[in-house]
């Protein structure tokens, strides 16, 4: 569903991604892993739009999107989760999933705390409820692909693991996910498959079971 070929980018003369290649079957989902520096966030933009590859090929459904907008991906079925939330904390929870021209009720299931606050603004709840509340703008726009940008950065276990909840419910829909994360263990515990992002320069391939795993898999 997500295939990419020898990607390369970056900003002005930095190149972050350098020779990338990834691919990310249909109705699956992937974990992509790596320290903080290694392109994964690069990469996300790349794959949602916001910054183009200065070489190598970008596929979405067999289709190649190199030159594609956020919105013609939007239309494509690809929604992107992104880091930091970005949610519009001067309107209520409605509001914000109403501009993704979804219906609403539809989350309020999964997620029964933004049906309770559906009329606060979104400001003022904590950051586990905006997580779900920026999962949830996701949601509604009801996606073949999703991207998720660290999940659980800056939330507690519990949060999380009520977020990774949603995440299976998703896979056993078909839904294909693609999810970025520093840290690995939650991650992993829903991945049909998992990839590390690492500079070779700076982390000896042998290492990286010991790093993310624990050891030897």
């Amino acid at each position: 569903m997500i295939e990419l070929t020898d990607v390369h980018a970056g900003y002005g003369r930095i190149e972050v991604l350098r020779g990338v290649s990834l691919s990310v079957p249909r109705g699956t989902v992937t974990a992509l892993l790596g320290p903080n520096g290694a392109g994964k966030s690069t990469l996300v933009k790349v794959l949602s739009g916001q910054l183009r590859a200065t070489s190598g090929h970008v596929h979405l459904g067999g289709v190649h999107v190199n030159d594609a907008s956020p919105d013609d991906l939007a239309r494509a079925g690809l929604c992107t989760i992104p880091e930091g939330r970005a949610i519009f904390p001067n309107l209520t929870v409605a509001e914000n999933l109403r501009l993704m021209r979804g219906d609403p009720e539809i989350v309020y299931d999964r997620f029964p705390k933004l049906g309770q606050r559906r009329r606060q603004l979104a400001g003022s709840m904590s950051g586990g409820e905006q997580q779900m509340l920026a999962f949830s703008r996701a949601l509604v726009t009801d996606p073949a692909v999703l991207v998720i940008d660290e999940l659980s950065m800056g939330l507690a276990p519990i949060i999380v693991a009520e977020l990774y909840d949603v995440v299976r419910e998703l896979a056993e829909d078909g839904v294909t996910m693609l999810i970025v994360e520093q840290f690995a263990e939650t991650a992993t515990a829903v991945a049909d498959q998992v990839v590390v992002m690492a500079d070779a320069d700076d982390l000896a391939a042998e290492d990286l079971t010991t790093v993310y795993f624990g050891g030897t898999r």
